[in-house]
């Protein structure tokens, strides 16, 4: 059975049974699997009066709620093609994928996401912008339609969802439900491992956006298990809809866990005492630990698993916290470690949209710190030439949207070529060392190009040598600016180009470097390229004093 049958039999078995919830203006709503069910079926007789045809593409442009959830599930059992779409994402940006994908239909969350839309969509252009629906009008209900059981087989495509390339150009990621279905299996296979024992129903915070495969791939994983799912929809509320939500697992990124280490840092210097005495030193014993054990370290740990840690536990995530999934950037091993500390397992995965959003998962059995665990069962990774990660099996995607050429310079002899770099130990456990290309994955899980940046801001600088974007792992993007440049001017330049780039693709920090970088001093290829790797290293106390400052700001 596709996996969209499999979720409607769950949802009909918890018909009475909360399934789905959202944290809106401080108030809980939520729906049970009967409900839930209720809405798809709005939807699908919506999808099914317009006369949209099996194949056809549906575009869904909102923020998380419990809607989408319902859309994205009656157009997959229409037989449409999701297209979810990144509602932060600047409207220039987001007029060119629907102009790529062509949807016969754009389903808006609100009038304002579709203003957007319409006014950055240039005149007399074709084709033109395709029809739309506000979500009111989707879900008051049509009559007379009858349905049937989902129109949607192994075979059939059931998503495109964008991912940005080293050039810069977003390309659609074309995903099919045995692709899903294969990677759903995975996910809740690995997360029985954490729930062997597991009594009644688990509870599930998520605040990541749809439109990111993984995020997509845990809600559906959630919902297949049974699982009660809220989500959250003001990220400002995180740190108070944690722990109100008591959740046993939610996803998250890097950029969230380091937030909140330092969080917990300050928190505990600011309240001193004997809290901050025992914490402090339960810290520094860890860290000796890995070195040499020492008389008395095992009185400080004791005395933190004991009067500190389980508070930080019970006021960071709630208490019934079973793990952290954590994926889309690579997470600092001392940082993996100080949660692992708190009593707190966090679970790396590894993976890209091409490969139905993960390659790798962490074994909760056997964590290791700075690694992102075996392969997942059922596929191949291996190392190709430059130590490349390639990857076959069931998750690797059938190709990008009429982009036949880029299809075939990733998809070569069956395998899958990531782009990334990588090792495996003895043990299988996988470690990702950086990207093969320039592509800079935020700490939040964007993805972006530099290039196309770095040339708008070096327009504004005239003056400048170079622009180089810097920002993999980190909460946002900086910019080191080479020549004869004053602060004043770069400034200038980003206030310029910032307020037309969406968040996520602000630069918002900079160094200026006087001597250029060159082929004689090292920082050049040959044919004058940028070696970014080598500026990283070369340039990684004045980048980190760049990041502290703007903290300290």
């Amino acid at each position: 059975m596709p996996f969209i049958g499999e979720i409607f039999s769950q949802l009909k078995s918890a018909a009475n049974t909360a399934v789905l919830q959202e944290i809106r203006d401080g108030r809980v709503t939520g729906v049970t699997g009967a409900e839930l069910l209720e809405l798809i079926r709005k939807a699908r007789t919506f999808f099914a009066a317009r006369k949209l045809k099996k194949g056809e593409r549906c575009g869904v442009l909102a923020a998380n709620s419990i809607r989408w959830v319902a859309i994205d599930l009656a157009a997959m059992a229409e037989g449409l093609i999701v297209v979810p779409l990144y509602f932060r994402q600047a409207p220039a940006e987001l007029s060119a994928l629907i102009k790529d994908s062509a949807p016969s239909l754009v389903c808006c969350g609100d009038a304002g996401l579709l203003d957007g839309i319409r006014h950055s969509w240039p005149e007399n252009s074709c084709p033109e912008a395709p029809p739309h629906a506000l979500f009111d009008e989707i879900f008051q209900g049509v009559e007379g339609v009858a349905l049937d059981r989902p129109q949607v087989r192994d075979a059939d495509a059931v998503t495109i969802i964008y991912t940005s390339g080293t050039s810069g150009e977003a390309k659609g990621v074309v995903l099919t439900s045995a692709n899903v279905g294969f990677m759903l299996g995975c996910t809740a296979a690995r997360l029985d491992l954490l729930g062997e024992s597991r009594t009644g129903q688990d509870h599930v915070f998520h605040y990541l956006p749809f439109s990111f495969c993984a995020s997509w791939i845990a809600v559906l994983t959630f919902l297949l298990r049974g699982s009660l799912v809220t989500l959250n929809t003001n990220l400002t509320k995180i740190p108070d809809d944690i722990p109100a939500t008591a959740p046993h697992y939610f996803l998250n990124v890097p950029q969230l866990l380091e937030r909140m280490r330092r969080g917990v840092d300050e928190q505990i210097a600011k309240k001193g005492g004997m809290a901050q005495a025992i914490y402090s030193r339960a810290k520094a014993v860890r860290i000796r630990q890995k070195v040499k054990r020492h008389a008395g370290d095992h009185l400080w740990l004791w005395l933190a698993n004991t009067l500190v840690f389980p508070q930080i536990r019970k006021k960071l995530m709630g208490a019934r916290l079973k793990a952290l999934i954590c994926g889309s950037a690579p997470l600092a091993p001392e940082t993996q470690d100080y949660f692992s500390m708190l009593g707190i397992p966090v679970l790396q995965v590894y993976g890209l949209t091409e490969t139905t959003g993960i390659c790798t998962m962490d074994d909760p059995k056997h964590v290791v710190p700075g690694r992102v665990g075996p392969s997942v069962e059922g596929t191949e990774m291996t190392l190709g030439q430059n130590d490349e990660i390639i990857v076959r099996g069931p998750n690797v995607f059938p190709g990008y949207w009429n982009r036949p050429q880029q299809t075939a310079d990733v998809l070569r002899d069956g395998w899958f070529h990531t782009g990334d770099q990588g090792e495996k130990d003895a043990s299988g456990n996988w470690r990702i060392v950086g990207r093969i290309k320039n592509l800079i994955i935020l700490g939040s899980g964007h993805k972006l190009a530099p290039e196309a940046m770095e040339e708008e801001i070096a327009q504004r600088l005239p003056d400048a040598q170079q622009v180089v974007v810097i920002g993999n792992g980190r909460g946002y993007l900086s910019a080191i600016v080479t020549g004869v440049v004053s602060g004043e001017q770069v400034q200038s330049a980003l206030d310029s180009v910032n307020p037309h780039l969406p968040h996520y693709k602000q630069v918002r920090a900079f160094h200026i470097r006087q001597e250029p970088f060159s082929i004689e001093n090292g920082m050049l290829t040959a044919n004058g390229k940028l070696k970014r790797d080598l500026i990283a290293a070369r340039m990684k106390s004045e980048i980190e004093e760049m990041y502290q400052a703007v903290k300290m700001a």
